[in-house]
């Protein structure tokens, strides 16, 4: 699998392009389209996956959308992932665990070395909670690749969780 990494718009919210056996897949097209759709040259792009629906995530989805003839969707095929609830930054949270590369794309869930602000509309401290514990029975060699910043790996993050609460 090879994960490349887009930065765009103003908060630098990180659109991941996840290519597998000739076939990608666009997680979070936050903001400028133009630039995804540059990054994708030579891609097949077969389907999107959004992590939560903050316009930081979506601004460029329906251009992206029109330009691959994609849509959203939670399955697509090809692609062996597990879809993981982790409501707290918002009640539509969802993360992308990847088992055969023990791979996790989190959105604003968690991050490297902190998790995502529960104070915003439709967030959760408890719902916070219970998806930090959660998440503490995926390995600690995980790779964790979050919606803004560095990439990090699980276990380092689990041992920060009782800090948060």
């Amino acid at each position: 699998m090879e994960i490349e990494k887009v930065v765009v718009g103003p908060l630098a919210t990180n659109c991941y392009l996840v290519t597998q056996n000739q076939k990608t897949i666009i997680i979070d097209p936050g903001d400028e389209a133009e630039k995804i759709i540059t990054a994708c040259k030579g891609k097949k792009v077969v389907g999107i996956l959004i992590t939560h629906h903050h316009f930081d995530h979506i601004t460029a989805l329906k251009k992206i959308e029109d330009y691959f003839q994609v849509k959203e969707s939670l399955q697509v095929p090809d692609f062996n992932y597990e879809i993981i609830k982790t409501p707290g930054h918002t009640s539509d949270s969802l993360s992308y665990y990847f088992p055969d590369e023990k791979v996790l794309f989190s959105g604003d869930f968690l991050f490297y070395h902190t998790i995502g602000r529960t104070d915003l509309v439709t967030g959760s401290n408890v719902d916070m909670q219970k998806s930090l514990e959660l998440i503490t029975h995926y390995p600690d060699d995980v790779k964790v690749y979050p919606g803004h910043g560095i990439d990090t790996i699980l276990g380092p993050e689990k041992k920060n969780f009782n800090l948060y609460y």
